[in-house]
């Protein structure tokens, strides 16, 4: 299972650190990834990480400003997001899975968290 949380209002340059903790199982071997879907759109790709050997990669629109990290002691990963502008407002989840393609997509991932919701004011 794999728990997100972290969200909450922020200013428009703010920033918020999301946590996704796994538990009842070990994802340790699995790309892990963030998404967000704003009210009325798909579901978008953020960052993802590669477990084994940390190789990262971001949506453009992200980049720079969004860092991915994980704890390998305790199977979490993170997401720090800085310098926030009103276009990241959206649910955040997170999400395991086996691939790691050329063009991230949420059927890349078998297990997904609940989401955290990010909101940003301008």
């Amino acid at each position: 299972q794999l728990q997100a949380s972290g969200g909450g209002l922020v200013q428009t340059g703010g920033s918020l650190r999301l946590s996704c903790a796994a538990s009842g199982r070990t994802y340790s071997s699995y790309v892990r990834g963030w998404f967000r879907q704003a009210p009325g759109k798909e579901r978008e790709f953020v960052a993802r990480i590669l477990w084994s050997g940390g190789t990262e990669s971001y949506a453009d629109s992200v980049k720079g400003r969004l860092t991915i990290s994980r704890d390998n002691a305790d199977d979490t990963v993170y997401l720090q997001m800085n310098s926030l502008k009103p276009e990241d407002a959206a649910v955040y989840y997170c999400a395991a899975g086996g691939m790691w393609s050329h063009d991230p997509r949420p059927t890349d991932y078998d297990y997904w968290g609940q989401g955290t919701l990010v909101t940003v004011s301008s």
